[in-house]
C-alpha cells in the first residue's frame, strides 16, 4: 500500500513536471516565431510613421515585457500596428517627434482610466462595420503612401493628394533607373509575402515577413543596388522622453482630438483583436477591462520613452497561437528577444532597404481591407456595407479622427432609424362608405370620428412616413389620436402629431359648418 501511494505521488509529480516542461518548450518556440514576425513589422511601421526605426522596436519590447506580463488576454501580442501608422505620421508631421510621447502617454492614461471604470466591455458595442471601415480606410491611405516609398519617393501629406499624385509618380518612376530598381525590390518583397506561405515547410521554419525582408536585403547587398536603406540612430539616441514644452501643447484643440483618436482606435483595435484571438484557442477568455488597462499601461510606458503607440496586433497574435503558445510566457519572451536584438544588433537595421519595408506595409495595408466580406455584407446587411464604405472614404478624404466620427454617427443614425418602427392602427373606417380611400372619398361616411392608435417608437426619423399615413385618411372624418401604445416618442414627433390632429379636426369642423349653411 505504502509503495503504491509513493508510486502514485511520483507519477503525479513526474507528469506535472513533464507537462510544465512541454508548456515552456511550446512557449519558447512560439516566442521565437513571434519575434521573427515582429522585427520587420516593428521597423516597417516606425519608418512609415516618420520616426526612427528603433522606436518601433521599443514599442514591441514594451508590448512584450510590460503588457505581456499583465492580465487580460493570455495569448494576444501587442506592439506597433499598421492601423495607427497614418495617424502617427500625421501627428509627427504636425507636432513633431518630440510631442509623440505626450500624445501616447495621455492616451495610455485614458485607457487605464476607462479600464478601471469598466468601459472595456462597451467597446464590443462599436459597430463592426465602423471598425472594418476604419481599418479599410487606414489600409487605403497606407497603401497609397507606401507606393511612393516603394520607389524611394516622398509621399504627399493628405490621403487625397497621395491618390491623385499616383499618375505623376508613375511618370517619375518610368524615367528613373534607380527608382525602377527600388520598385523592383519592393514588388519582389510583396511577391515573396504572397507566395511564401504556399511553401508550408519553409513557412514553418521562417515566417513570410522575415523571409521577404531577408531575401530583399540580400539581393540589394549582392547587386549593390543604389536604393535607400533604413537610417539607424541607436537605441538610446532614439528615446526622447517628453518635456514640459510638449505638455503645453495639450492646450490645443487639435492635440486633444489626436489623443482621443489614438485612444479610441488603439482600444477598439486591441479589443476586437482579443475577440478574434479568443476564437483561435481554447484557453482562458479575455477580460476586456483588464486588457484595456494592460494596453493603457503599455502605452503609458511607451509615452514616457517617446515611442510609438501600441495595440494588440492580430498578425503577431495569430502567429503566437498557431505556433503552439500555451501561456503569456511566449509574448514576454518575444519582448526579451526584441530587447536583445535592439541592444546587440542595431546596425543590422541599416542594411534593410526602405522599399522592402514599404512592400511589407503595402501587403499589410491590403490585408486590412475586407475585400472578401464586402459583397456578402452588401447582400445581407446593405446598411452596414454603406457604413463601411463611407467610413473608409471619409478617412481617405479627411483624416482618421473625422472619418471614424462620421462612421460612428452613421451607425447611430442607422440604429435609430431601424429601431424607430411605428405602426398606425385605424378603427372606424368600416362605418363609412369611403373606408380606406384618400382625399375626397367617403362622402356618405358616418359622422363618428376615426380612432387612430400609434404603436412603437415615434422619433423625428419616422415622422415624414407617419404623417404621410395620416394624410391618407378620409379628410371629412375627425381624428381621435391615441399615443398610449408608443413605447417612446420624442418631443418633435409629439408636437407634430398634436399639431396635425388639431389642424385636421379644425378643417373637418369648418367644412361641416359650411355644408350646413348651403341650402339643399
Amino acid at each position: 500500500m505504502r509503495n503504491s501511494l509513493l508510486d502514485r505521488f511520483r507519477g503525479a509529480g513526474g507528469t506535472s513536471g513533464s507537462s510544465g516542461a512541454k508548456t515552456f518548450r511550446a512557449d519558447f518556440t512560439a516566442s521565437l516565431v513571434v519575434f521573427l514576425v515582429a522585427v520587420p513589422l516593428c521597423v516597417g511601421v516606425a519608418v512609415a510613421s516618420g520616426v526612427p526605426a528603433e522606436l518601433g522596436l521599443i514599442t514591441g519590447i514594451v508590448g512584450g515585457l510590460v503588457t505581456g506580463f499583465l492580465p487580460g488576454s493570455s495569448l494576444q501580442v501587442s506592439g506597433p500596428a499598421a492601423g495607427l501608422t497614418v495617424l502617427v505620421y500625421e501627428a509627427v508631421e504636425q507636432y513633431g517627434v518630440a510631442a509623440l510621447g505626450v500624445l501616447v502617454l495621455i492616451s495610455g492614461l485614458l485607457q487605464l482610466a476607462m479600464g478601471a471604470l469598466g468601459l472595456g466591455r462597451w467597446f464590443r458595442a462599436i459597430s463592426v462595420a465602423v471598425v472594418q471601415g476604419m481599418l479599410a480606410g487606414i489600409g487605403l491611405v497606407l497603401i497609397a503612401g507606401q507606393l511612393y516609398a516603394l520607389a524611394d519617393a516622398k509621399a504627399p501629406t493628405s490621403g487625397l493628394d497621395k491618390i491623385f499624385g499616383i499618375p505623376e509618380l508613375i511618370g517619375d518612376v518610368a524615367g528613373s533607373g534607380d527608382a525602377l530598381k527600388a520598385l523592383a525590390v519592393g514588388v519582389g518583397t510583396i511577391a515573396v509575402l504572397v507566395l511564401w506561405p504556399r511553401f508550408r515547410q519553409g513557412a514553418k521554419v521562417l515566417p513570410a515577413p522575415l523571409a521577404a525582408v531577408a531575401l530583399a536585403t540580400a539581393s540589394t547587398a549582392i547587386f549593390d543596388l543604389p536604393i535607400a536603406r533604413v537610417e539607424v540612430k541607436g537605441l538610446l539616441d532614439a528615446i526622447q522622453p517628453p518635456g514640459g514644452s510638449e505638455f503645453q501643447a495639450l492646450a490645443e484643440v487639435g492635440v486633444i482630438g489626436t489623443v482621443l483618436a489614438f485612444t479610441l482606435i488603439a482600444s477598439a483595435e486591441s479589443l476586437f483583436s482579443a475577440a478574434a484571438v479568443d476564437r483561435l484557442h481554447d484557453g482562458p477568455r479575455t477580460d476586456y477591462d483588464k486588457e484595456l488597462m494592460a494596453q493603457g499601461a503599455g502605452n503609458a510606458v511607451c509615452g514616457v520613452l517617446g515611442a510609438l503607440p501600441m495595440t494588440a496586433v492580430i498578425v503577431r497574435s495569430a502567429a503566437n497561437v498557431q505556433a503552439g503558445a500555451k501561456t503569456k510566457a511566449s509574448r514576454v519572451l518575444h519582448g526579451v528577444w526584441l530587447l536583445i536584438f535592439a541592444v546587440l544588433f542595431p546596425s543590422a537595421l541599416g542594411v534593410i532597404p526602405v522599399a522592402t519595408l514599404a512592400g511589407v506595409l503595402v501587403y499589410s495595408g491590403w490585408k486590412l481591407i475586407p475585400t472578401k466580406d464586402l459583397v456578402p455584407l452588401w447582400r445581407s446587411h446593405r446598411g452596414e456595407a454603406i457604413i463601411l464604405v463611407v467610413t473608409a472614404g471619409a478617412i481617405v478624404i479627411t483624416n482618421m479622427f473625422e472619418g471614424v466620427i462620421i462612421g460612428l454617427l452613421m451607425a447611430v443614425a442607422k440604429t435609430a432609424w431601424e429601431t424607430s418602427h411605428v405602426h398606425v392602427e385605424v378603427s372606424g373606417l368600416e362605418d363609412g362608405d369611403g373606408a380606406g380611400a384618400g382625399a375626397g372619398a367617403g362622402a356618405g361616411a358616418d359622422d363618428k370620428p376615426l380612432h387612430v392608435r400609434v404603436r412603437g417608437h415615434a422619433t423625428f426619423l419616422r415622422l415624414p412616413k407617419l404623417l404621410d399615413e395620416l394624410e391618407g385618411l378620409p379628410r371629412e372624418r375627425e381624428i381621435e389620436l391615441d399615443l398610449t401604445g408608443l413605447r417612446h416618442v420624442d418631443h418633435a414627433c409629439e408636437m407634430a402629431l398634436a399639431t396635425w390632429t388639431e389642424r385636421h379636426n379644425a378643417v373637418v369642423k369648418r367644412d361641416a359648418a359650411l355644408e350646413e349653411r348651403v341650402p339643399a
